[in-house]
């Protein structure tokens, strides 16, 4: 690895020689060698902590902008952990020239979203970079959340379920066509939201074992990493993978696999097989998890194991690098 790729940051093999090569190698914290969502802090009482930084391209997109996104990503970091999230600071990075009117648009987005999933911003900070340095607006968020259940791969055991929240591939495809400007007559919108609200009734449940919110990279690299993490495997079955028609068609045109795309609005469930339909139950039963769905089991054998449409077996891997880079 000589110098930095774009695909050192999508969420793929690129990302992980990066991580274990350079920020490990020299961050040689154990707190982050889970490589989760977020840590739990060893000394200080139910804490969680989390941090993201956010460079979509473009800054508006159907669905969402990288305000919203840069709230929702950040409760969503601390959710899918088992902690409620409570406090976010926020950092700016603004291009010189940019119209104040964009800047209010998104700070104003932010402070919605904030407000819609009950939490407080508490610290800020703003730079300006000269024209031409900086793609208008990149955004960095710090959250802490209140943990309420330790959420863990290796709390994971064979016969568990998988569950996803709702179709997938829906923010990949909407950011690829905002940024191309594809002429497709059948639009397709982010699935940018907080999820909170949707998942902590599940915190209640004895069987729930793991959460995550797939986005770079996708169900399949979540999927992946799961099964390394826990030394199991997982077996999914392609016709239960919830998909809408209109995401599976851009796929198919433009050569992309939505088990890859990126998601900003939906988590990936792993909970026991005694508490599967009370999940489900509890899921469908929210606006933002109607399409739940289960998808697959838990398995002795390691790897990640897609049943597909057919009939046959595909095995699914990390990719080298994201398709569609600085998605979020």
């Amino acid at each position: 690895m000589k110098s930095v790729e774009i695909g050192h940051g999508s969420g793929g093999k690129l990302t992980r020689e990066l991580i274990e090569e350079v920020f490990l190698k020299h961050f040689n914290f154990p707190e982050l060698h889970t490589l989760q969502d977020a840590t739990y802090l060893p000394g200080l009482s139910k804490i969680a902590v989390t941090t993201d930084s956010y460079v979509v391209r473009p800054l508006f997109f159907p669905g969402g902008d990288i305000g919203k996104l840069s709230i929702s990503g950040t409760v969503n970091d601390l959710t899918v952990s088992g902690a409620l999230p409570r406090y976010i600071t926020v950092g700016f990075i603004v291009e010189e020239g940019l119209p104040l009117e964009t800047l209010e648009r998104v700070v104003s987005s932010m402070a919605e979203t904030a407000r819609s999933a009950g939490v407080k911003i508490v610290a800020g900070d703003t730079k300006v970079v000269e024209k031409g340095k900086c793609d208008g607006i990149y955004i960095n968020t710090a959250g802490v959340g209140e943990v309420v259940r330790e959420l863990s791969p290796k709390l994971v055991k064979p016969g568990d379920r998988v569950i996803v929240t709702g179709f997938v591939g829906d923010h990949g495809i909407a950011i690829s066509l905002a940024r191309e400007e594809f002429e497709v007559e059948t639009p397709v919108e982010s699935d940018c939201a907080p999820l909170n609200s949707l998942l902590t009734p599940l915190f209640e449940l004895p069987g729930l074992r793991f959460m995550r919110d797939p986005t770079r990279g996708g169900l399949a690299t979540v999927l992946v990493e799961l099964s390394e993490s826990s030394n199991l495997g997982v077996r999914v079955y392609e016709p239960q993978i919830p998909v809408r028609e209109s995401v599976r068609f851009i796929c198919d045109m433009l050569g992309y696999d939505p088990l890859y795309l990126a998601n900003e609005g939906k988590a990936v469930v792993v909970v026991s097989e005694e508490d599967t339909d009370r999940a489900l139950e509890i899921l469908k039963s929210h606006p933002l998890g109607k399409d739940a769905a289960v998808i697959g089991e838990v398995v002795e054998e390691p790897g990640v194991v897609l049943i597909t449409s057919v009939g046959g077996e595909r095995r699914l891997e990390l990719l080298e690098e994201d398709p569609l880079p600085r998605i979020c």
